[in-house]
């Protein structure tokens, strides 16, 4: 029997073939090839971006941020827009092939013999949930863009720039009406940053935040902070440490005494992630970014009053809720991709996601 007698279809005209065990034997056969076609197959790392391995885990990315690469295997759009000074054009900067490395090529013809800023981060998971800097001629606000050039790194031995923020730079959107949680409903994210360009000025952040661009009380965020910043009494070193800006306060752990499990991540590159399920706990995890496996800084429940969460649904990148106020516009950190995921990651998934930021390649 040929594989096409089994997949084609059988001529009106043509005669029946006869009952027995082969035709039996074909029926089973074509059923189990059907069954192939049409039941879902997760992601697998080889070949995946860790927004593929969270649509997954059943927690899809509602907004997908990266200046360096494409966070989807199929992804070939726009990563950022960059605009020149000599005479204010703007470009778009995009992929080397769909699923790659950012096209620094196409930054460098365009910006040579002049400077260049980060006007827009592009969101990659089709919610529109684009970055726009905080400040004149961007969204709104007194804060500036991001110089283009500051620093650039290889990412899978290509060349690619970071979005390098300093005090000052932020970025920020309201997604609540293009699918970011609000409310308690739960929420994961992640960033890939740096441990060696951070400050203690508030607030390296990037996650849910108020769209009001006022602090509005506890639980009006649910973002990732990197920072030597340390709120609360009893911090063991210097830092940087992964915190979660809950609004009114970082949190170290699900109180303000300060979790024995916190530690500095001080390598070139650190991912960092955050998941809150809204109404009871919630969890951070740290890891270097080029090799080894997350580890887990605290795991249980919010902090008193921060139950339920009250989040707004705004996309806050290198400040805190109230950017601007000349308070929480003062950090500096690094920010080469990161995501915002509707639902809460499972362990799995986000292992997942560790092993393919390491499997980028990122080097300076």
């Amino acid at each position: 029997m040929t594989l096409s007698s089994v997949l084609l279809p059988r001529h009106p005209s043509a005669p029946l073939r006869p009952a027995g065990a082969a035709a039996a034997g074909v029926a089973a056969v074509l059923m189990l090839m059907l069954a192939a076609l049409t039941w879902p197959v997760p992601a697998s790392a080889a070949g995946a971006g860790p927004c593929d391995l969270y649509a997954s885990g059943g927690t899809p990315c509602v907004a997908a941020h990266s200046t360096v690469r494409a966070l989807y295997s199929s992804y070939s759009g726009a990563l950022y827009q960059v605009r020149r000074s000599s005479d204010n054009a703007a470009r778009d900067i995009g992929v080397v092939a769909p699923g790659g490395a950012a096209n620094a090529a196409a930054q460098d013809a365009f910006c040579a013999g002049t400077t260049c800023v980060v006007t827009w981060v592009y969101d990659q998971s089709g919610h529109g949930n684009k970055l726009g800097y905080q400040g004149p001629g961007g969204v709104g606000g007194s804060d500036t863009a991001a110089r283009a050039t500051s620093e650039s790194l290889t990412v899978a031995g290509s060349k690619a720039y970071s979005l390098y923020i300093d005090p000052g730079n932020s970025y920020w959107r309201d997604g609540h009406l293009t699918g970011v949680p609000t409310g308690s409903a739960p929420e994961g994210m992640y960033m890939v940053t740096s441990g060696t360009h951070v400050n203690s000025g508030c607030c390296f952040d990037y996650g849910n935040s108020e769209t009001t661009r006022k602090a509005d009380g506890p639980g009006a965020m649910d973002a990732i902070n990197f920072s030597k910043s340390c709120w609360f009494g009893g911090c063991a070193g210097s830092g940087p440490w992964v915190q979660a800006d809950l609004e009114w306060g970082l949190f170290p752990g699900g109180s303000s005494s300060w979790n024995p499990d916190q530690r500095a991540f001080t390598s070139k590159f650190v991912t960092a992630t955050l998941k809150n399920n809204g109404t009871t706990r919630f969890a951070m995890k740290g890891a270097d970014a080029q090799s080894g496996s997350l580890a887990t800084l605290y795991n249980g429940s919010l902090p008193g009053g921060y139950d339920p969460m009250k989040k707004q649904g705004a996309i806050i990148l290198g400040s805190g809720g109230d950017c601007c106020n000349g308070n929480t516009n003062l950090s500096a950190g690094t920010f080469y991709e990161g995501a915002v995921v509707s639902g809460y990651p499972s362990d799995a998934t986000e292992n997942a996601v560790q092993a393919n930021i390491t499997s980028a390649g990122y080097g300076k």
